[in-house]
């Protein structure tokens, strides 16, 4: 055999054996959980002794109760998205077989789409809503890598382009988990920065920081998941210089309830559609970064309560109370002219 045919041209995958490969595909993440909780342990005990205050209870009970959602959601829609990779994996004729040595570039091309994943979610409102559960803890701690979206799973579309490349749905569902289990440790700032080296190809606890910072020169910077070289390489880097603040730049009204912080996003969203004079506002609700939504909603707020103050201006100036006052004058002013006269 040759090396292509012993790379592609593999079976299509039957339901029967979908079920089978779900049921046996190692599951990475479940096994990781006992030492990522032991980390967060350390971490707590630590900013704990140290009276650092990394860990305030709201916050952190808000992340856990999202990561838990998340886990459970997870768990429900698994064996449908393995099924999405693999009506894509049959419909290609260059299907690769389980090769691990493929999780490599499996592994690079999912890094690539996640960087434009993560970067569309930060300038389109639509997928920002996807995200923003995220951003939205003003700590910075380990559980900040469990708060993700409960909706967050309708980015695989961002995904597919990899599927397409016909890799094995185990290789890809493996290099996924990997992907997700590096950026557990980023969330911390017990962890300065590293060697030049690391700092410059990786998304190290130092570059994630600016990623979660709300400063005008921190915000939709860093975008990398586990290569920051894209960020370099799309001109979105920047590097970790004053002390971050971390969190929304509106700060949430209910940080301790984790529907609301999921959700509130698209409630707002769905208030301005209501608002909408046009399809095309609606549409720009939607899809405009969320900058430039705030910055045109601020801007109508702003002409509505001029024209708001203009109109009471009018009606005072209409007003009987003010007509009358106003003839008076007249009466008054006339009265002044006659005696000039005389």
């Amino acid at each position: 055999m040759t090396f292509m045919t012993q790379l592609f041209g593999a079976p299509r995958i039957t339901i029967e054996d979908a079920k089978n490969l779900s049921d046996n595909a190692p599951e990475i993440i479940v096994y990781a959980a006992p030492i990522m909780f032991l980390f967060v342990l350390i971490e707590f005990y630590f900013s704990w002794r140290q009276r650092r205050g990394l860990y305030n209870k709201i916050e952190t009970y808000t992340s856990v109760l999202v990561g838990i959602g998340n886990v459970i959601i997870a768990f429900i829609i698994k064996f449908g998205l393995f099924l999405l990779v693999i009506a894509v994996y049959n419909l290609l004729p260059w299907r690769m077989y389980i090769n691990w040595w493929m999780l490599i570039p499996c592994y690079i091309l999912l890094d690539f789409c996640s960087y434009w994943s993560h970067r569309v979610s930060h300038t389109q409102r639509f997928w920002w809503a996807t995200h923003v559960v995220h951003h939205s803890a003003e700590d910075y701690n380990l559980t900040v890598s469990f708060r993700l979206s409960w909706v967050q799973h309708i980015k695989i579309v961002f995904f597919l382009p990899v599927a397409v490349c016909g890799f094995h749905p185990i290789v890809f569902f493996v290099a996924n988990q990997i992907a997700v289990l590096f950026q557990f440790w980023v969330h911390t700032e017990y962890i300065k920065k590293l060697p030049r080296v690391i700092e410059f190809l990786f998304a190290t606890p130092s570059n994630h920081r600016v990623h979660h910072g709300s400063q005008d020169k921190y915000i939709d910077k860093n975008f990398g998941a586990t290569f920051i070289i894209w960020d370099r390489v799309f001109s979105t880097y920047q590097a970790e210089e004053e002390q971050v603040e971390y969190g929304l730049t509106t700060k949430l009204q209910q940080k301790g309830n984790p529907i609301y912080v999921n959700f509130h996003e698209f409630i707002d969203i769905w208030k301005d559609l209501k608002k909408a004079k046009c399809m095309r506002e609606g549409l720009f609700f939607v899809f405009a970064s969320p900058g430039r939504v705030a910055r045109y909603k601020e801007k109508n707020e702003k002409k509505a309560n001029a024209s708001l103050v203009e109109s009471r201006s009018d009606r005072s100036i209409n007003s009987p109370e003010t007509h009358g006052a106003c003839l008076l004058e007249q009466k008054e002013w006339g009265r002044g002219l006659q005696n000039k006269r005389h």
